[in-house]
């Protein structure tokens, strides 16, 4: 299980967050204050600690360096109510992992926290002097691993086969959900460069800072707390293939950056005085207009046209409606023999009513459900072991049952007319929707994120 220390003197907060991470299915672990902090650290080797940086009997600041020197493989989050530039560079160069303001926490926290977690397994994990990040290495498959028989999709993969064998960048776009990465992944096995690494980072999962540092590393002494050289990402890719998920996000300085390392192989380590020099290939991924964002001012134009160089477009899941019984039942035997059920296939409505869903999540929200059924269904899987508005399609809502009302006693039973009911299982569908990411449905609830973890306890939906 993950473990997390939370350090700050006011009760409110460190409970509220406790409970919050609880739910994520965290162990989590309280202090009030550094001294007791630092027994709690020692005690139960935490992973993470996010701490205060305002403390009764001393500054969080400074024992990030305290903590850092005495269990290196610790990630510090600092947490303050009065945040200041000075206090968070010194922070990061003492080794914290981020700096935030308390009044960020309800759209940072979470995720912050979880890149923190993947940096520490990632270094317990490895043996060497890699970068630890948001990074697992993609899982080895190939084009096979692609699911489907549409015109659709083979007409994506004859155009990602084709250019794998080159040394061309590739622009991924789609939707969330689409599998991107599992594309990325393809392309590298079926390339020249497939002996070589392949390696992923999240460019929205970090400041522009923090990406710099992961991307093309820093040099012994380039700052307080670097005690020795690191490798970025971009030197480890060296001779394969570099996936940029999120690309849309990146910091616009830093884009200038990845610029230089398309157009001359060349990139400057944090602290560093002369060019290094790579050959790596680089494949991104958005799922935002970037042509758009161009026209906005947030995405360079030379940037845009050297990745995209050949654009491949990923459809919907549901502009393929066909692939998806062949997806489901994929995701069964997966999951049947994850859960050491046996499980006797789907009932003719189940595979009816997931081919007729809108999936706004595409194959990712689709393997969601298919795993959630599976632990539910007693033999095989009925429509009854799919989530509520799943099983009532919105269809089933029309305007003209709307504006006439309920018609006779038949039509009531199938409605709820608690409005807590309707609220709860919106509040489902969202979590659905983003892949229980609880920041983004509180974004797209326009809720705050402490609300939405008070309903999801009011209404049980933990359990």
């Amino acid at each position: 299980m993950n473990t997390l220390l939370i350090i700050d003197d006011e009760p409110i907060i460190r409970k509220l967050l406790s409970r919050m991470m609880e739910l994520e299915g965290y162990e989590v672990w309280q202090a009030v204050d550094c001294t007791q902090g630092m027994r709690q650290i020692k005690l139960h080797k935490p992973q993470v600690v996010l701490c205060d940086v305002f403390l009764p009997d001393g500054n969080g600041v400074d024992m990030v360096k305290k903590i850092k020197l005495e269990t290196p493989l610790i990630e510090v989050i600092l947490l303050t109510a009065h945040g200041n530039i000075e206090d968070g560079v010194q922070a990061i160069k003492n080794g914290a992992f981020d700096y935030i303001t308390k009044g960020d926490d309800n759209n940072k926290i979470i995720p912050i926290i979880s890149r923190a977690m993947d940096q520490v397994n990632s270094q317990q994990n490895s043996n060497n002097d890699l970068p630890k990040i948001d990074k697992k290495p993609l899982q080895v498959n190939s084009f096979n691993t692609i699911i489907g028989n549409s015109e659709t999709l083979h007409r994506v993969e004859e155009l990602a086969r084709k250019v794998a064998d080159t040394d061309i960048p590739v622009l991924l776009t789609g939707e969330t959900g689409t599998g991107k990465e599992v594309f990325a992944q393809a392309i590298h096995s079926a390339s020249l460069r497939s002996k070589f690494p392949v390696v992923a980072i999240n460019c929205s999962a970090f400041s522009r800072d923090l990406l710099e540092s992961e991307l093309f590393g820093y040099r012994a002494g380039s700052f307080t707390g670097a005690m020795k050289d690191k490798k970025g990402l971009v030197e480890v890719a060296n001779h394969g293939t570099l996936f940029l998920d999120e690309i849309g996000e990146m910091a616009y300085p830093l884009q200038a950056k990845l610029l230089r390392v398309l157009e001359s192989g060349e990139y400057i380590k944090i602290g560093d005085t002369s060019p290094s020099q790579v050959d790596v290939r680089i494949i991104s991924a958005t799922n935002r207009d970037l042509k758009n964002e161009i026209i906005a001012g947030n995405f360079r134009e030379d940037l845009f046209y050297r990745l995209s160089v050949f654009q491949i477009h990923l459809p919907a899941l549901r502009e393929r409606r066909e692939d998806i019984p062949l997806l489901a039942k994929s995701f069964l035997a997966r999951y049947s023999e994850k859960l050491g059920k046996h499980i006797d296939g789907m009932s003719s409505e189940f595979l009816n009513a997931i081919t007729n869903a809108e999936w706004h999540g595409n194959v990712r929200e689709l393997k969601n459900v298919i795993e959630r059924s599976a632990i539910v269904c007693d033999s095989s899987l009925t429509l009854q072991d799919l989530p509520f508005d799943l099983q009532v399609p919105y269809s089933s809502y029309n305007s003209s049952s709307l504006s006439t009302g309920v018609q006779n006693s038949d039509d009531a039973k199938s409605f709820d007319f608690e409005l807590a009911e309707i609220e709860r299982r919106h509040i489902v569908r969202v979590l659905q929707h983003t892949n229980g990411n609880k920041t983004e449905a509180a974004r797209l609830l326009k809720i705050g994120l402490t609300t939405l973890y008070r309903k999801i306890d009011e209404y049980k939906l933990n359990k």
